[in-house]
């Protein structure tokens, strides 16, 4: 279904036609001045110079040409040659019960859907996840869900870190501790089926031997050919991995669980490595890959470009293979098993020039189409209060289990307090609402920007928050839930939308005409945080209405039900914003 803003821009290209000027010039927007109207058209002042006409006086000449209230909106010219626009109640009205009928609720769907790969999380197996994993995963989950809420063909990959020397530097330390271990044992065909470690063995062993590799050099020696090993079929150390593998996922999948954070695949750099021989023999073969101090390099810099673009490297002097190799490889893998229109990836910031030499080394290859879309949505650091990146008390890097742990403790102690929610439900809701606060915390904020993470600000009931977006929902369940049991429900189902009877009304269902629009905004930008400012206002808006309006009170039965009717498709809006942020609201808080 069209938008407010496409049926007003219609119209009013229709009167500008009718008025003898271009049609193009009817676009509508959103008003600057909400004090003085909703929408405004601006096109009388761009038209001013084709017609060598005074702008105001194109404006009066299109107003003419409108038909008020039967338009659904008034318009009026005001100097220079703005037109200010207003919309009718009752076409507003109707506007939000087509909007309730629509299977989409309003929300835009790609008349030529796409199909997409987003490639998110990528954390290193062998290791927990930490704090630093939060915002790939949070962001890239929200902009799965948004891509896939406009009718897209959606993949989330989680691409695992599980190849290269670290797999090396954990099997060598390994050895030196448990060499009785029969994956060390030589011509060994049988091997335990229960992995010899836990994760948080794991997370111990892997620095432990980073540091020692970097003071001794035999050591690290014997790492790299541990490696080769393991790359060459070494039935022992492939049985680790496979266990080293199996222990980190499932760990990661908990993790990412608590923070409702799902993967359609768990593919990893390993799946990657069959395809790097015939990529660096047909780079090679076409001419596109050259030599440069016994390094293979694709040059990627263009006449455009505005500062120095490195070779990207594809494969090092000794042979071995970087991030860039598997990550060209993976865009190969990719093509082959999935062909995706677009691939999307959530990473750092930091990591932007490694995307740019990989992006451009694909395209010049023709691995990918000219048409096919590469995206890199590049993210900023989550920062202590400090200004510095987030880190434990004692400095250390804090593990996302732990963080999440205090903040479900804290969050349980207010709710308990708060007494709206049974001692038993207590847990579950505090985990909801700390999911809430640490997501929304984050997406309401731009990807690219550095952020401080306040875990007091974060968790308030208070302002932009999480929480106070759930506590509004709640509260909209509970008024719904009390009507319910006066038998308001069923004559809800039949009741019929009113036009507006207050200025708070009416805000709230301008907020929710808007849905759409805010939500295919994000999707065009791949802007998560455009949804955290579109349920922030319907949340403000909501709480007006509710504090301005005797709703259950309302003598008029047909009044009271129009509101109700309202508050339904408040709930129904809101709760398809947080969805799309990744988090649900409780029944109770």
């Amino acid at each position: 279904m069209k938008s407010i803003m496409e049926q007003i821009s219609g119209r009013m290209k229709e009167a500008f036609s009718a008025a003898g000027y271009d049609p193009k010039y009817g676009e509508v927007k959103v008003s600057d001045r909400p004090d003085l109207c909703e929408y405004q058209c601006n096109g009388a002042m761009a038209a001013a110079k084709a017609y060598h006409k005074a702008p105001f006086q194109i404006a009066d000449d299109v107003v003419a040409q409108l038909n008020g209230e039967t338009d659904g909106f008034t318009a009026e010219a005001v100097r220079p040659g703005f037109i200010n626009i207003r919309t009718g109640g009752a076409f507003l009205a109707a506007y939000l019960e087509e909007m309730a009928a629509d299977p989409h609720f309003s929300v835009p769907q790609e008349t030529e859907p796409k199909k997409i790969v987003i490639d998110y999380g990528g954390p290193n197996v062998a290791k927990p996840l930490h704090v630093g994993h939060l915002r790939a995963a949070v962001i890239g989950e929200s902009v799965k869900r948004i891509t896939r809420a406009v009718g897209n063909d959606v993949l989330g990959d989680v691409h695992l870190g599980d190849w290269g020397l670290q797999m090396g530097l954990i099997i060598t330390e390994l050895k030196h501790r448990r060499g009785d271990l029969a994956y060390f044992r030589e011509g060994a065909s049988e091997f335990p089926e229960e992995a010899p470690f836990t994760i948080s063995e794991l997370e111990e062993i892997y620095p432990a031997a980073s540091a020692r590799s970097k003071e001794d050099e035999a050591y690290k020696a014997e790492a790299m050919e541990a490696t080769h090993l393991l790359q060459m079929g070494h039935p022992g150390y492939t049985a680790l991995w496979n266990q080293i593998l199996a222990v980190s996922v499932a760990d990661l999948k908990r993790n990412y669980e608590r923070l409702n954070v799902t993967f359609d695949l768990w593919k990893s750099e390993s799946d990657a490595q069959p395809y790097i021989p015939a990529l660096v023999e047909d780079l090679k073969a076409r001419g596109i890959a050259r030599y440069d101090d016994g390094a293979l390099v694709v040059d990627v810099s263009e006449e455009t470009d505005k500062k120095e673009i490195p070779p990207c490297i594809v494969l090092k002097s000794d042979g071995a293979s970087l991030y860039s190799t598997t990550d060209i490889a993976t865009i190969v893998e990719r093509m082959k098993l999935f062909a995706p229109d677009e691939i999307i990836y959530v990473v750092d910031k930091r990591q932007a020039m490694h995307f740019v030499q990989v992006f451009r080394t694909v395209r010049k290859a023709g691995i990918v189409k000219p048409e096919t879309e590469l995206v890199h949505v590049g993210f900023g650091t989550m920062n202590g209060r400090d200004g510095k990146p987030f880190k434990t008390r004692d400095g250390g890097v804090m593990r996302l289990e732990i963080l999440l742990d205090e903040i479900v403790e804290e969050m349980t102690k207010k709710i308990r307090d708060n007494k709206n929610v049974r001692a038993e439900d207590a847990r579950r809701t505090a985990e909801l609402v700390s999911v809430a606060a640490v997501k929304y915390g984050d997406l309401s904020n731009q990807a690219a920007k550095d952020y401080v993470f306040d875990t007091d600000k974060f968790t308030s009931f208070e302002g932009n928050t999480g929480p106070y977006i759930l506590y509004t929902i709640v509260r909209v369940k509970s008024i719904l839930g009390k009507a319910e049991a006066a038998d308001a429900a069923a004559a809800e189902e039949k009741g019929t939308l009113l036009a507006p009877a207050s200025d708070a009304e009416k805000a709230l269902m301008l907020d929710i005409a808007g849905l759409g629009q805010a939500v295919y905004g994000a999707y065009e930008e791949l802007a998560p945080h455009r949804i955290c400012a579109y349920v922030y206002q319907l949340a403000n808006d909501l709480n007006r209405f509710y504090h301005e309006t005797k709703i259950l009170s309302e003598e008029d039965a047909v009044r009271r039900i129009s509101y109700l009717r309202l508050l339904s498709l408040a709930r129904r809006a809101m709760e398809l914003c947080i969805d799309l942020l990744g988090f649900e609201a409780p029944e109770h808080m």
